[in-house]
């Protein structure tokens, strides 16, 4: 294994290796960090995202410089990330050192000014935020926080909410999620034989109400009360 350590020259096959080494490494370290280190990206986060990708991209770029460093140095980061998550669930002053409060940026129609300051965010990225989630105007919203992953949550004045059957007082029918029985022409077995049903039964159905094989079918899903809806390629 002598592209895993420091060389004065390595082939080309050397370098391949160390980068599939990496590779699978860097995907290893972000299945331990976990879905919240890759999608939040909070302070503590972003500082392990960016020092892990700096430590493992010099021995990638740099011959003389081996991946046991990286790898060791790597290892001992994500141990102190982890010993730093549970100190955050466990402690509260940890947590409150760590993670940032949330910041009040609208509150009843009023733009809070004070609020985007410490926010550090402009007139303009709050307009944009409010319209990526199709509010039109500032004065329907009755509450605005600025989280501490850069992402805004609102909370509309109860006049300008959407209308549901809960408002109306209107009983209805439990969520049922469609299963995939068919997907890109190839059938789902497992998911046909949980509605009791069989690949004759849905091959009759495809011709009588589809004129189509299973074969043309890019989707295929069926809910609990046996209704059938079917992409077909395009």
């Amino acid at each position: 294994m002598d592209f895993f350590q420091g060389q004065h020259t390595l082939t080309a096959m050397e370098w391949g290796l160390r980068a599939v080494v990496a590779f699978f490494f860097l995907v290893i370290v972000a299945r331990i960090l976990g879905q919240r280190a890759i999608s939040q990206l909070r302070l503590l986060d972003f500082v392990m995202a960016l020092v892990i990708g700096n430590i493992i991209a010099h021995p990638l770029s740099d011959e003389e410089l081996g991946l046991k460093g990286s790898v060791v140095t790597t290892s001992v980061l994500v141990v102190l990330y982890l010993a730093s998550l549970f100190s955050i669930l466990k402690w509260p002053a940890v947590r409150r050192l760590v993670n940032n409060k949330s910041i009040t940026v609208v509150q009843n129609g009023e733009i809070i000014y004070k609020g985007l300051n410490k926010a550090r965010i402009s007139i303009d990225v709050l307009l944009e935020e409010l319209r990526e989630k199709k509010v039109d105007d500032v004065k329907k919203v009755a509450l605005a926080l600025w989280e501490a992953n850069g992402q805004i949550s609102l909370f509309l004045d109860p006049k300008y909410e959407p209308i549901t059957l809960a408002s109306l007082q209107m009983n209805a029918e439990p969520f049922d999620m469609p299963r995939t029985i068919i997907k890109e022409g190839k059938v789902d077995k497992k998911e046909l034989k949980y509605f009791q049903k069989d690949e004759g039964w849905l091959v009759s159905n495809l011709e009588s109400l589809y004129q189509t094989e299973i074969k043309n079918v890019l989707l295929a899903t069926m809910d609990g009360k046996g209704n059938l809806k079917v992409f077909l390629y395009n």
